[in-house]
């Protein structure tokens, strides 16, 4: 996949839990832990702004493009 999601990254810099970013954005954590890996084939734009404001980022902090060689 060309597009990388770094929340794993953001959470260890804010040092905050995976458990407490779920429970702020409303979704489960089996759910944020599909999108930490990248399993999930999108995802909405209302749960990227919850992650940005709980770990005040900017969303190119989350997703990273590459190109595939």
């Amino acid at each position: 996949m060309s597009i990388i999601v770094n929340l794993d990254v953001m959470l260890a810099r804010r040092k905050a839990k995976s458990k407490d970013l779920a429970k702020h954005i409303g979704i489960t954590e089996q759910n944020l832990s599909l999108i930490k890996n990248g399993k999930i084939k999108g995802i909405r734009l209302a749960t990227l702004e919850a992650i940005c404001e709980y770990l005040e980022c900017q969303p190119g902090d989350i997703l990273e493009y590459r190109k595939n060689s």
